[in-house]
């Protein structure tokens, strides 16, 4: 009997780590031992269920951010943990040096869900960005016949595509820019909303246009009517490739399966992630037809964890779920709720708000505070939202909230705004 089979296995009744550690205890130790790329909320997460999470003190909150989108399914999702549960007793890891039967049902499923014929898995949002560059480069160079190390990408200002060196070469963000250089040359940036400047910032050495559908991290701006209808005209008229970059906006946050579906418009690729792994695992992917992602050949681009056992098993029930689920509906359904009920606010402590399904961006009175000062407000009512520039919060609960918890969460909101001008 080989007696390597149990090496360097033991007991997993032990404790988990943390356990009898404070709130105050566990951020403390964060804040010395860890890099200081993020300022979270004063809050420690321990459990979730649903559109619920619970605090290592036993505290409720309210998440209303989901993972920016990555938690669609909301916390402990049965199908979901049951599909990991399942891959785990069996594979997880193969490595695309060989084949694993998770994953041809996974791309083809995925590829049929959004009209397209073929699937580039990788992990991260960023790193399905980087690979739309990388795809959009090497179509240009040869289907197009843009000359080497000419090719430009048109993208729009105040975007978020990932904070990799070359995702921020293209960024209007001085956080996510300032101190990175050298910057990747190649990118021209334009406003967003404005299909005139991609139009003139477009020319022969223009292999493509990356577009949000919405802007995530900008405040969820939704852009005109007429704007990716338009893009799309531009990319036709001059032979250049449409990419959306669906990380945050796909996979039903505006309920729908893309959000250009909002347009009628058919980009020549989309970009995935965040929900696609059912906040289980980082699961990303560029999905297009042959014509675009033919030009990849064995070598060029890859990652040891894209594609892998774990991620086809969790994809394809993400598929499953949005393609034979409610969570579409809800999630019509409740944005209405919600959008009805952020304009109440308008003139009561907020300028204004942005919605599409149940994603809003609020834009709060500068005077009254600032979008982390009401964030924590509002953590102290046990309600969890995210701010991004200056007063502006972003909310983005699971597409599995209830009505009865999502009204409980804007009353709470409105708590807090009358509590702020209170005391002005």
């Amino acid at each position: 009997m080989d007696t390597t089979q149990n090496l360097g296995q033991q007991d997993s009744a032990g404790n988990p780590g943390g356990q009898g550690l404070s709130s105050a205890d566990h951020i403390a130790l964060a804040q010395a031992r860890s890099a200081h790329n993020y300022s979270p909320l004063p809050v420690v997460i321990a459990e979730g269920r649903g559109a619920w999470v619970t605090d290592v003190e036993g505290k409720k909150y309210l998440d209303c951010l989901a993972g920016y989108s990555a938690m669609n399914f909301g916390h402990h999702h049965p199908d979901l943990l049951a599909a990991a549960h399942r891959q785990l007793d069996r594979v997880t890891l193969t490595s695309r040096a060989f084949h694993n039967d998770q994953f041809g049902p996974w791309v083809s499923a995925l590829a049929d869900m959004v009209g397209k014929e073929k699937v580039l898995p990788m992990n991260t949002g960023a790193e399905a960005v980087e690979t739309g560059i990388k795809v959009a480069r090497k179509w240009g160079y040869e289907v197009k016949g843009i000359p080497e190390n000419q090719a430009t990408i048109v993208v729009a200002g105040a975007n978020f595509h990932g904070r990799t060196t070359t995702v921020i070469s293209f960024s209007s963000d001085p956080e996510a820019k300032t101190g990175f250089g050298p910057y990747t040359p190649g990118f021209r940036s334009v406003p967003y909303g404005d299909a005139r400047a991609i139009e003139e910032a477009v020319d022969h050495t223009t292999a493509a246009v990356l577009i949000e559908p919405v802007q995530g991290e900008a405040g969820v701006i939704v852009p005109p009517p007429d704007y990716l209808p338009r893009v799309r005209e531009i990319c036709d008229a001059n032979r250049v490739l449409f990419i959306a970059d669906e990380v945050q906006s796909g996979l039903g946050r505006t309920g729908t399966i893309r959000a250009c579906e909002h347009s009628g418009v058919v980009p020549d690729a989309y970009l995935f992630g965040k929900a696609l792994g059912g906040g289980i695992l980082p699961v990303s992917a560029m999905v297009a037809d042959e014509n675009v992602l033919g030009v990849i050949q064995p070598g060029q681009h890859g990652s040891t964890f894209g594609g892998n056992p774990m991620a086809g098993a969790v994809g394809s029930t993400v598929v499953r779920m949005l393609t034979e689920g409610p969570y579409l509906e809800n999630t019509r359904r409740l944005g209405e709720v919600l959008r009805r009920r952020l304009k109440e606010f308008v003139g009561n402590g907020v300028v204004s708000t942005r919605s599409i399904g149940l994603w809003a961006g609020i834009d709060v009175d500068p005077g009254l505070a600032s979008g982390k000062e009401l964030c924590k407000r509002l953590a102290e009512h046990g309600v969890l939202v995210k701010d991004t520039h200056g007063s502006t919060v972003r909310m983005s609960p699971p597409l599995v909230i209830s009505e009865q918890d999502l009204n409980w969460g804007l009353d709470r909101f409105g708590e807090v705004l009358e509590e702020l001008r209170a005391e002005q």
